[in-house]
């Protein structure tokens, strides 16, 4: 076949390109990519050079042991598993493992395999991530470093929170009850006591009882006792009667998880969300009523805090303080905070965690 240009004139030979192993051969050549041919029963029958340079092994050395003689040991199960599954059918898309040169260098390469069940042989094509995964691990890393750190200055938090609930709750109710008998003992032994003073007096013994209902409120809001004794879903329904009690905003709790797969970190930031969004309501949404479900979508658990308020854009006010201090709690523990919410449709703040 003869083929014309402004330039020149020049011949092309298409007997050679109907050949198949010329294509393959010329394909094998021209590619930067490691290329290789496999046999069903897991040995190289034909590699490219770039093959043999990344794995530093002859072309009679790579023939002579089975593929898995050169991945990474601990690759060599979940290889062996996707391995099974392409020769069933399925084929390997952007499949990641590590291979282990001659001179011992981990390559991390990236494959694209088919298996052609008719010439029972894997064709496979390779790509060099090995740079690019170092960096990937480098930051994953450094990930996991700033991660823990959170975590454990969130834990150094709750902690200290736990112990200044049991301080309030154990020393400051006492002194508390303490005083509150001194006052009842005046109040009942004092029989000629001005009308003024006894006024006062069962002021004070007022103020005792309030100051008291107040300091074990204010113990479990800091720090959620009922989380580690008796779970979650006793800790919000407690808390949701309090909110309704103090704040005379009906507020119900609903129920469909009774799992223990939770983390009691990954519990203390639910409730800690829960806090935050009730503690919004009470603040911004002008509500007549607000809901607390906690439920089981299988493999997550999805705790739902919607009320019936005056509702916001979200685009607008997604930056502000309690919003974002729940956006980072969801995060800190692998969750998905979602807001939904228009002006005079009411809000509905959704937290996602995997189980």
């Amino acid at each position: 076949m003869r083929y014309f240009s402004s330039q020149s004139t020049y011949t092309v030979n298409t007997e050679n390109l109907k050949e198949p192993e010329f294509k393959l051969s010329a394909f094998f050549e021209i590619t930067p990519d490691l290329v290789c041919i496999a046999g069903k029963e897991g040995f190289f029958r034909k590699v490219n050079q770039a093959v043999i340079d990344k794995l530093e092994y002859t072309r009679e050395e790579l023939m002579a042991r089975p593929i898995s003689w050169f991945i990474h040991p601990e690759d060599r199960h979940f290889t062996a598993k996707r391995r099974e599954e392409l020769l069933n059918g399925k084929a390997l898309l952007n499949f990641q493992n590590r291979y282990i040169a001659k001179s011992g260098k981990v390559i991390w390469l990236t494959w694209t395999s088919i298996y052609l069940p008719d010439e029972e042989v894997v064709f496979a094509i390779a790509k060099d991530i090995t740079e690019r995964k170092k960096m990937e691990l480098e930051v994953e890393e450094k990930y996991k470093k700033f991660k823990n750190l959170a975590s454990h200055f969130k834990s150094s938090m709750e902690e200290d929170r736990k112990n200044l609930a049991s301080e309030l709750h154990e020393e400051l109710s006492q002194l508390v009850s303490l005083v509150k008998m001194d006052v009842d003992w005046i109040n009942e032994n004092a029989y000629e006591v001005y009308p003024a003073a006894r006024r006062r007096i069962e002021h004070a013994v007022e103020v005792c009882r309030l100051l008291n209902k107040t300091v074990r409120k204010l113990s479990f809001a800091i720090s959620p006792h009922l989380l580690e004794h008796l779970g979650l879903n006793t800790a919000l329904e407690r808390y949701c009667k309090e909110f309704s009690l103090l704040n005379d905003i009906p507020c119900s709790f609903e129920s469909a998880y009774a799992g223990t797969e939770l983390s009691i970190e990954v519990r203390i930031d639910l409730f800690r969300i829960c806090q935050e969004a009730l503690s919004n309501v009470v603040s911004h949404a002008r509500a007549s009523g607000v809901k607390v479900i906690l439920e089981d979508t299988g493999r997550r658990v999805q705790l739902s805090i919607v009320d019936d308020g005056k509702g916001f854009v979200v685009e607008h006010e997604k930056h502000k303080a309690g919003l974002v201090r729940m956006r980072e709690r969801a995060a800190s523990v692998n969750g998905q905070l979602t807001i939904q919410s228009e002006p005079g449709k009411g809000t509905s703040i959704g937290v996602s965690v995997p189980k």
